[in-house]
Order: structure tokens, then sequence, then C-alpha cells
């Protein structure tokens, strides 16, 4: 089965790859679940997947988003899990990274953080391309990488919040590593993440917009 798209193709019909990939993330959270160092730990660190999962289900069938955006939206939920089970300070390939570059820290926080703002940047620039009269340009560029610099501050918020009422599990959480300029970081490397997807992806993203059904393009 084809339907009509936006730029005047065909647009196969791919029901089976969402279920896929809504399998895969549950597949990872589960795994995760399993042994993680700390349930309270786990808990925080998958609930943005735990949250934003029912509502791309929910969605889907009304406002599908691109193949591009889901697939960045696997990973960024694989990355959390993981995060999750080991947290971000003890990720095992962290430690391979750390000690065949010479850091001074498991790096996997950090790249976690890049994934943070690159992952929403392409979820965000999709939204307000068929959401809001915006058009591919410099203002969408701006007010994607402010958004998801938004995003990231928020989530250093919650995280101190966490800290306050996570007793135990507070220090596993924030993952500072001893660093008292992580927050910053954390917001640097979101920001990073961010621009890079923009650049990298955009020519992508904006193709497979095209090639999106007109009538799933927007919703009323």
């Amino acid at each position: 089965m084809v339907v009509r798209t936006a730029a005047g193709g065909q647009y196969p019909c791919m029901e089976r790859e969402p279920i896929v990939q809504v399998s895969l993330v549950v597949a990872a959270v589960a795994v995760s679940a399993i042994g993680p160092k700390s349930y309270g730990t786990w808990l925080l660190e998958v609930a943005p997947i735990l949250v934003a999962l029912p509502i791309l289900v929910l969605t889907h069938r009304r406002f599908p988003l691109t193949r591009l955006a889901r697939w960045l939206v696997v990973g960024h939920a694989v990355v959390l899990a993981v995060g999750g089970h080991y947290t971000y300070a003890e990720v095992p390939v962290g430690f391979r990274v750390r000690d065949l570059f010479e850091l001074q820290r498991n790096p996997y926080d950090r790249f976690a953080h890049v994934v943070q703002g690159f992952v929403p940047a392409i979820v965000v620039r999709e939204l307000l391309l068929r959401r809001t009269p915006l058009r591919q340009g410099r203002w969408l560029f701006a007010l994607v990488t402010a958004t998801c610099l938004g995003i990231s501050a928020a989530y250093e918020l919650l995280e101190w919040a966490g800290a306050v009422i996570g007793g135990d599990s507070a220090e596993d959480f924030l993952g500072t590593q001893g660093d008292v300029w992580d927050s910053q970081w954390d917001m640097l490397l979101a920001l990073l993440g961010a621009l890079s997807a923009q650049l990298a992806l955009g020519r992508v993203h904006d193709r497979q917009l095209s090639r999106m059904p007109m009538a799933k393009l927007s919703v009323p």
C-alpha cells in the first residue's frame, strides 16, 4: 500500500517498523531493570523513557514522526537505559574509553549529554516545521537550538531536585564524578549536540519530511 506525499511522490506504509522500534525500547528498559546498581537511580534515569514512550505510541496514528526522528529516539532511549543500569559514572564501555585516551573520568556521561541535545534537536525541529509557520532558515535553527538548551537546563534543575530528595541515590544520579563544573559542561555538550544534529542531519530530515503523507504532515 502507498499514499501520496507532500512532494508528489509515493510513500510506502511501514507499520511494522514502529512496532520494532517500540519493542527495542521496551526491551532496553526491561534489560536495564535486571539487577541495576540502584533501583532508585535506575528509575530516575529511565523516567524520560517511561513518560515519552506512551505519548509517542498514543500519538503515532495522528502524528507519526519521521523515520529519522524515531530511530534517534530509540538510540536515546538505549543510552538512558544503559546509564540507568550501571549509573553514568560506571558504564563499562566508558571505562575502556577513559583508559584508552587516558582521561580523568568516565566519559559516558559526557556522551549522554551530547545525545541529550542531538536527539531533541531533530524532534523539536520536526514539531516546529509541521505545527508552526516556521520554515527552514536561521530562525528555525536558532529556536531549535534555544529549545534544546532550555531542555538541558531544565534537566539540570531536575537533577538538582532529585539530589535533594534522592538520598543515597543522589550522587549516582548526578554523576558529577567530582567536577564542580559538571552542570555547565552538561549544558555546553547538549548545545553542541543540538548544533551538530541540525548541521549534519538537516537535509536528510527535510527529505524525509517531504516524503511523508500529506495528511500526516500536520494535525488540525
